[in-house]
C-alpha cells in the first residue's frame, strides 16, 4: 500500500501544490481547520488527470490516529504550528515536510529524526527554497570555473519579493496574512558589506535601489537585507578562506514602496519605543492588519508578479573575473497566483523527493547538489516557469 501525503493548510497559496499531487500516484489527504472554506477553495481543481481530494476537518486527534509510519506531513500552516506538527511526525514515523525558515527548535529534532530514519525538510518554498537552489548551483559554477581564486573578492545578492503585476498606490497587496508581514518589518536583520557584519533593526533603516535587468529592460526596485544571512554562507557552500566582500539575502519591493508604507514605518517604530506590553502591540498590528487586508486583497483573478534575482560576482584587482545570476520574473496566470505556485510546487516536489527516498534523513533544506536541483528545475520549467541564467561577462 502506498504512503499517503497529508497536507495541513488549505490557503490560496497552497492550491498549485495539491492540484499537482493529486495527478500524482499517492494517496492525499487535505487537512484544513475550517472544511467548508477547504472545500470551497479546492472545488473544481480536479481535471481529468486527477484524482478526487479528500478534504478532512483539522482535528489533531483524527489526524493522529491517520498518520500511518512512512507518511508525509505537510505543514502548510503558521510557522508556530511546525514544531507541534513535527512531534506528531516523531511520534508515528511519518516525515515532515514545510517550506518555512528551519527554526532553532526545528533543527533540535535533528538527531531524533536521523535515529528514526525520517525525512524532515524545510526551506522548499520560493524564499526560502528556490533562492537556495539557484545559489547553490551558482557556487558549484564558478567553484568550478577557470576564473575561480581563493583570491577573488565576491559579491553574492539574493533577491526576491511579491507584489501585483499592475501597480497599485501602496505599492503592494496582501499574498499572506499582514500581519505576518508587520511583524516582519520589526525584524533586525545581518549581513556582510565591505568584508563585515553589518546589522538593521528595520528595513527602513538599509534600504537601498536595486536595478535588475530583465528581458523588457532594466527595472529599479526597492531592496533591503531579511532575517540573519551569515549562516547561509556556509549553506551555500562558502569556504572559510574564501575574500567575501558582500554577502546579502534580501527582500524587494516596487519603487515607491516606502513612501507609500511611511506611516506604518511611523507607527511601528512609535509602537516598539513606547511603553505598551506585548499584548497591546500585538492588539494594535492585528487591527491594522484587518484593516490591510480589507483594503489591499488581491481582486479574484487578479495577476500577482514574483521576482527572484540571485547574483554572484567575483573580482581580482577591481576587475570582474567571473559574474552570473539567475533570474525569475513570474506573473498569475490560469495555473495560479505567481507567488502560490512558486512556492507550493517546489514543496509538493520535496514531498515526492521523499517518499522517492532521494532526501536525506534528520533536518535539512533544499537540496544542494546540481544532480538533485536539476530535476526540479526541469519539472518546474516544463510547467512554464522561466530561470534565466545570464553570464554578464560573455555579453
Amino acid at each position: 500500500m502506498k504512503n499517503t501525503i497529508h497536507w495541513l493548510g488549505a490557503g490560496l497559496s497552497s492550491i498549485p501544490g495539491i492540484k499537482r499531487l493529486a495527478q500524482g500516484q499517492y494517496p492525499l489527504i487535505v487537512w484544513n481547520r475550517s472544511l467548508s472554506k477547504a472545500q470551497l477553495t479546492l472545488a473544481g481543481i480536479e481535471d481529468e488527470n486527477s484524482k478526487p481530494v479528500k478534504v478532512q476537518q483539522l482535528d489533531w486527534k483524527t489526524l493522529e490516529e491517520t498518520i500511518n509510519k512512512g507518511d508525509v506531513v505537510v505543514s502548510m500552516l503558521p510557522a508556530t504550528k511546525h514544531i507541534e506538527v513535527a512531534q506528531l511526525c516523531l511520534a508515528k514515523n511519518a516525515h515532515f515536510v514545510s517550506s518555512s525558515y528551519i527554526s532553532p527548535e526545528m533543527a533540535a529534532l535533528n538527531e531524533q529524526a536521523k535515529a528514526a530514519e525520517l525525512s524532515f525538510v524545510n526551506e522548499v518554498g520560493l524564499d526560502p527554497g528556490l533562492d537556495h537552489l539557484l545559489a547553490h548551483l551558482l557556487v558549484d559554477d564558478y567553484q568550478n570555473s577557470e576564473s575561480f581564486s581563493t583570491d577573488n573578492q565576491l559579491s553574492f545578492r539574493s533577491y526576491c519579493g511579491g507584489f501585483p503585476k499592475v501597480a497599485n498606490d501602496f505599492k503592494y497587496k496582501f499574498s499572506w496574512s499582514p500581519l505576518g508581514v508587520l511583524k516582519a518589518l520589526k525584524s533586525p536583520a545581518k549581513w556582510l558589506k565591505n568584508g563585515v557584519a553589518a546589522t538593521s533593526q528595520a528595513p527602513w533603516e538599509a534600504l537601498s535601489d536595486y536595478t535588475i535587468a530583465l528581458s523588457e529592460g532594466n527595472e529599479t526596485f526597492q531592496a533591503y537585507p531579511n532575517r540573519d544571512s551569515l549562516p547561509f554562507l556556509q549553506q551555500y557552500g562558502f569556504k572559510e578562506n574564501w575574500k567575501v566582500d558582500e554577502f546579502v539575502r534580501g527582500t524587494l519591493r516596487l519603487e515607491g514602496w516606502s513612501t507609500a508604507w511611511q506611516y506604518l514605518f511611523d507607527e511601528i517604530a512609535e509602537l516598539a519605543a513606547s511603553d505598551k506590553s506585548a499584548d497591546e502591540i500585538e492588539q494594535r498590528l492585528t487591527v491594522i492588519s484587518q484593516e490591510l487586508e480589507q483594503k489591499y486583497s488581491y481582486d479574484d483573478n487578479e495577476p500577482d508578479r514574483v521576482v527572484l534575482s540571485v547574483d554572484l560576482v567575483a573580482k581580482n584587482a577591481g576587475k570582474e573575473v567571473w559574474h552570473k545570476s539567475y533570474l525569475l520574473d513570474a506573473y498569475g496566470n490560469g495555473q495560479g497566483q505567481a507567488m502560490a505556485r512558486l512556492v507550493s510546487i517546489p514543496v509538493s516536489l520535496a514531498i515526492e523527493s521523499v517518499l522517492a527516498n532521494n532526501s536525506p534523513i534528520g533536518v535539512s533544506a533544499a537540496p544542494h547538489q546540481p544532480k538533485a536541483i536539476q530535476p526540479w528545475l526541469t519539472e518546474l520549467g516544463n510547467l512554464g516557469e522561466e530561470f534565466h541564467l545570464k553570464d554578464h561577462l560573455a555579453d
